[in-house]
């Protein structure tokens, strides 16, 4: 226990870290396999286990290497110009977003986590006609925003690059180099305010190694899933996650 306590942070027990790398293998092959939001998945595992400071930046290092290593794979498919508008986006976004969301009560911040992912689950994304790349910047400016409080929000960058007409090769390229963009922003931000990342770095790197497994098992790991039955699973689970995160902020209000 003195060596697991050396590695991981002292605000987790043994238990609550294996959970978190297990999440973060079954998160990336649910991704991998099904297309469905696995950082928003993870995002509602690790809210439930972790303290809401360190939540939403361990979270954006550990999706840095879930969306650098799909990147680095589709890198051909990248429309660079899409992804300049999207950085100028998102280095406003991260500014911004940071300054606000240090200041936010746990409870606050553990209760807009669970409302962001029952309208992810349950709700539409918004849709966009006769979009224009340039129109990539107001998308990177809100996902990397709304990503400071929430972790992830790939639904709105993923809304304005799906009428772009974009191959399926060059959508997913461009998902996973803008998502990346998004969470590299958001670790400087947290860093440039003080948040102090080293203490996480075992839990770090494991999540991010049992990640890459995750995303290589994905098919075998789902494929023989009759899809309807495992998206009505999903919504089934992902909404007990949320209903439990709001369950914990309610509990300091009454």
């Amino acid at each position: 226990m003195d060596v697991f306590a050396s590695v991981f942070p002292d605000q987790l027990g043994s238990f609550s870290t294996i959970a978190l790398v297990i999440a973060s293998f079954f998160t990336s092959a649910l991704t991998a396999a099904v297309g469905l939001g696995g950082g928003v998945a993870l995002i509602a595992v690790m809210a439930t286990l972790m303290p809401a400071n360190a939540l939403v930046p361990v979270h954006g290092v550990v999706q840095i290497g879930s969306n650098g290593g799909r990147a680095l794979v589709q890198l051909r498919h990248v429309d660079w110009l899409i992804v300049a508008w999207f950085t100028i986006g998102a280095v406003f976004g991260a500014a911004l977003g940071g300054a606000i969301a240090v200041e936010l009560p746990s409870s606050v911040l553990r209760a807009g986590i669970g409302l962001f992912v029952l309208w992810v689950v349950w709700g539409k994304p918004p849709k966009f006609v006769n979009v224009q790349k340039r129109a990539m910047a107001a998308a990177g400016f809100a996902s990397t925003f709304l990503s400071m409080f929430f972790g992830a929000a790939g639904p709105i960058g993923g809304a304005v690059l799906s009428t772009l007409g974009l191959t399926r090769h060059g959508f997913v390229a461009n998902q996973a180099v803008t998502a990346l963009v998004m969470h590299v922003f958001k670790i400087i931000a947290f860093g440039a305010l003080g948040f102090a990342f080293a203490p996480w770095a075992g839990l770090i790197v494991l999540m991010i190694l049992s990640g890459f497994l995750g995303t290589l098992a994905g098919s075998r790991l789902l494929g023989k899933m009759n899809e309807k039955t495992f998206r009505t699973g999903f919504k089934w689970v992902m909404t007990a996650l949320a209903l439990n995160l709001l369950w914990q902020a309610g509990r300091n209000w009454f």
